[in-house]
């Protein structure tokens, strides 16, 4: 039985934000028409997978960012970037960004140990049907289809004799019931 694992290190690494797109920021940024809150997008150190997409857009992570004293904020995900809503780049870099990479880190945590642990229950279950299919392999090996031991009669003697006769009579009889006197 084979399985197979994420090995990778880009899989198995901890899921991060690398850098801002620059060319997704307002135009009008530092300027008097400059909006106060925007969307800034920021790039995945790796592509999310679908469970740690999951708790990403979850309540919990809601529940986070309002602790932390970022309760308009708004978080959506595009492929490999994660879209920040209803913030601006000074947020983010004081303290919003960390507020951020901390939740990442700990939902990359949570994955990987909900991951690991599945992975022990499979191979539990792999070991335990590999015993049980040898256990019943060694059940069917001690049948044993060999006549049980009764005392043959002696062949030539009278009760032998008799004997052979009555048991040829049965099997006379069996094969003529079956219907073998007609072939």
């Amino acid at each position: 039985m084979e399985t197979q694992t994420r090995t990778s290190g880009a899989d198995t690494a901890t899921l991060g934000l690398g850098s801002v797109l620059v060319g997704s920021l307002p135009a009008a940024l530092m300027t008097d028409e400059a909006p106060d809150r925007y969307t800034v997008e920021a790039v995945f150190t790796r592509r999310p997978r679908p469970d740690e997409i999951a708790e990403i857009l979850s309540g919990q992570t809601r529940d986070t960012l309002t602790e932390a004293g970022y309760p308009t904020v708004e978080l959506a995900i595009s492929d490999r970037r994660l879209e920040i809503a209803n913030t601006n780049l000074e947020e983010l870099r004081d303290g919003l960004g960390g507020v951020l990479a901390d939740r990442l880190s700990e939902i990359s945590a949570s994955v990987r140990a909900r991951e690991e642990a599945a992975s022990v229950r499979f191979q539990e279950a792999a070991v335990g049907e590999q015993h049980r299919a040898a256990a019943v392999a060694d059940l069917a090996e001690s049948v044993s289809f060999r006549p049980a031991a009764t005392p043959r009669p002696v062949s030539g003697s009278a009760a032998g004799v008799r004997s052979n006769a009555l048991d040829d009579r049965a099997r006379i009889d069996d094969w003529t019931d079956e219907g073998g006197h007609a072939r």
